[in-house]
């Protein structure tokens, strides 16, 4: 894993145009029924690092996190909802040998509830963000989209909402720290 610095100033995340965001776990509801969840928690990782080996699939950053000893979840952002789509309908990949084990389990009636899966995904229009960090690595937006010293956009945060590019948001146009697949603590 590649070792990344706090940057001694305040900064804000050099993402231009609309953003997109996925929340995506499960919930442990009876620990006992280990052989029903473990399969589930495996099946991030293995899906994160196929996401990993495949640039061009759209994720552009991820962070594991941890809700409670029952819950677990990732925040991933992605370069565009279709890119989202893509990757979740390609025949060829983790998720969909994944999903058609859920489904498949279900329809022989023998999901009992030991396990919860959720997912929520956002594409929040360019006006609807605004990111600050303080003496930090680049941290999730600023992960997937660069961070650039706070002045570029605003100190205040009414101003980096009203932030808008002089030109259209293309990726290689803003000023960026290299992006890590691997996001700190992860």
């Amino acid at each position: 894993m590649r070792r990344r610095f706090a940057v001694a100033e305040r900064t804000t995340a050099a993402a231009e145009g609309d953003v997109v965001v996925l929340l995506i776990g499960m919930r442990i509801n009876h620990f006992w029924a280990v052989h029903h969840w473990l399969p589930v928690l495996a099946s991030m990782p293995r899906m994160l690092r196929e996401l990993g080996k495949r640039p061009e699939s759209g994720l552009l950053n991820h962070i594991l996190l941890t809700a409670s000893p029952r819950t677990y979840y990732v925040v991933q952002y992605w370069e565009s909802k279709e890119k989202l789509y893509a990757y979740a309908h390609a025949p060829d990949t983790v998720h969909h040998r994944a999903w058609t084990f859920v489904n498949g389990k279900e329809r022989q009636g023998k999901v009992r509830g030991h396990v919860g899966l959720w997912h929520e995904a956002y594409v929040v229009p360019q006006g609807n963000y605004e990111a600050i960090y303080a003496d930090m690595p680049a941290f999730g937006l600023a992960a997937a989209h660069g961070q650039i010293a706070l002045e570029k956009r605003g100190r205040r945060a009414k101003d980096r909402f009203a932030y808008r590019p002089e030109r259209p948001a293309r990726p290689e146009a803003a000023e960026k720290t290299a992006p890590s697949a691997v996001a700190d603590g992860a």
